[in-house]
């Protein structure tokens, strides 16, 4: 179910606030004028895009959108491919210059009478919402942006706009993936420390894990509340493959989130190896190529970074020699186009079983230099959590 709509201010004058702002012709948002890995390209600047309305084109991959005024975004590593233009033949903005961001909160202010499909919406004007990003992450780095209401959901009292954004953005991933953990499970996380990793090692503690380990710069963070690792090194002091304690007492799970860990796996599996292999249940899974930035022009590049790779792992992995040596290699890509997702993270937050993790250095302000140093501290892969940009207050 959806959860209860607590109201930030009376509907009725959210709409008439709302109305009087957005019959402005334009609002002010964050721009990128070229594709390029420098912050420069970026700006934040006053009355140069259009308002957004229902009644314009919806973007590509949106079935069904709704306007609100947006309070926060959380970026994602997809807002610095898109940047980049390493991606631009999938990724790549209609035009330039573009609106950045994805990952939102905000507050419903426009809603349409039915959906395509008829039905009436079900939300509400003054419903303070999350939405994750559809098909590409863009549009809502500005103070109004279309949403899509099949990727979204209300948020619980007692949880932040910052949080609910860094909960919409990477939360949902964590808990996709914990749903493969099982009870018992030892588990070993690669790139504990960042958004996905930080929700990651809370997620399968509620799964039932018997312990859990985290690799990451700040080792000492990940074993604090909220992440609660029972041991953490950083790998930039220690090889996570020559743990001692490890080797004699090998994972079941290893959750890959930075990239690069298998091929060292690969190197070491003719000694003793950290984790379990296929033969004894143990699992390898990641959300990544081997390399976390990558250059993609056309189908092919596509399939020999994402398809091939994987594919041919997941098969010598199950049927040849090497599952007596190597893990059951899983690639975890895709969340599903649907709301239940954003309604399961949202609601294991209102519960206190999941606790937002943002970036100390944030939130940061709606204004050139901090959406700036928010992109610039987003390609660094080395946020501690969630990178995220306050737009306006609740």
């Amino acid at each position: 179910e959806n959860h209860k709509r607590p109201q930030l201010i009376d509907p009725k004058q959210v709409l008439t606030v709302a109305m009087l702002n957005i019959r402005k012709s334009k609002i002010r948002a964050a721009q990128c004028t070229d594709y390029g890995d420098n912050v420069e390209v970026l700006s934040v600047q006053d009355d140069i895009v259009a308002t957004p309305r229902i009644e314009d084109k919806a973007p590509a991959g949106f079935q069904n959108v709704m306007l609100i005024r947006v309070l926060a975004v959380a970026l994602a590593p997809g807002d610095i491919r898109v940047m980049s233009g390493k991606t631009r033949e999938f990724q790549g903005p209609p035009s330039f210059p573009y609106v950045p961001g994805g990952d939102v909160c905000g507050v419903v202010v426009e809603v349409p009478e039915d959906d395509k499909n008829g039905r009436k919406c079900r939300f509400r004007v003054g419903d303070k919402i999350a939405a994750r990003f559809a098909n590409k992450p863009m549009g809502m780095l500005g103070e109004y942006a279309l949403v899509n209401t099949d990727v979204c959901d209300c948020v619980p009292e007692g949880t932040s706009a910052e949080g609910a954004a860094a909960l919409v953005s990477s939360g949902t991933v964590a808990v996709l993936i914990a749903d493969r953990i099982q009870e018992g499970d030892r588990v070993l996380i690669f790139g504990a420390g960042g958004g996905v990793g930080s929700h990651l090692c809370q997620m399968v503690r509620l799964q039932g894990a018997s312990y859990v380990a985290g690799v990451g710069r700040d080792p000492q963070r990940l074993m604090e509340e909220p992440l609660g690792c029972d041991f953490a090194i950083d790998y930039t002091k220690t090889n996570p493959f020559l743990v001692k304690e490890w080797r004699d007492n090998p994972f079941d799970v290893i959750v890959d989130l930075s990239g690069g860990a298998w091929p060292e796996l690969v190197n070491h599996r003719s000694s003793q190896s950290i984790v379990k292999s296929t033969s004894k249940k143990g699992r390898y899974l990641t959300t990544t190529p081997d390399k976390p930035t990558f250059e993609l022009h056309s189908v092919w590049a596509m399939m020999k970074t994402f398809l091939f790779p994987a594919l041919w792992r997941v098969l010598y992995t199950r049927c040849g020699m090497s599952r007596f040596s190597l893990p059951k290699y899983s690639y975890v890509l895709a969340l599903p186009s649907t709301t239940d997702i954003v309604t399961r993270t949202l609601t294991l937050s209102s519960e206190n079983k999941l606790v937002p993790s943002i970036d100390a250095q944030g939130p940061f302000p709606f204004t050139t230099d901090g959406v700036r140093d928010a992109f610039r501290l987003q390609a660094s892969r080395h946020a501690k959590g969630k990178v995220v940009i306050t737009v306006a207050k609740e």
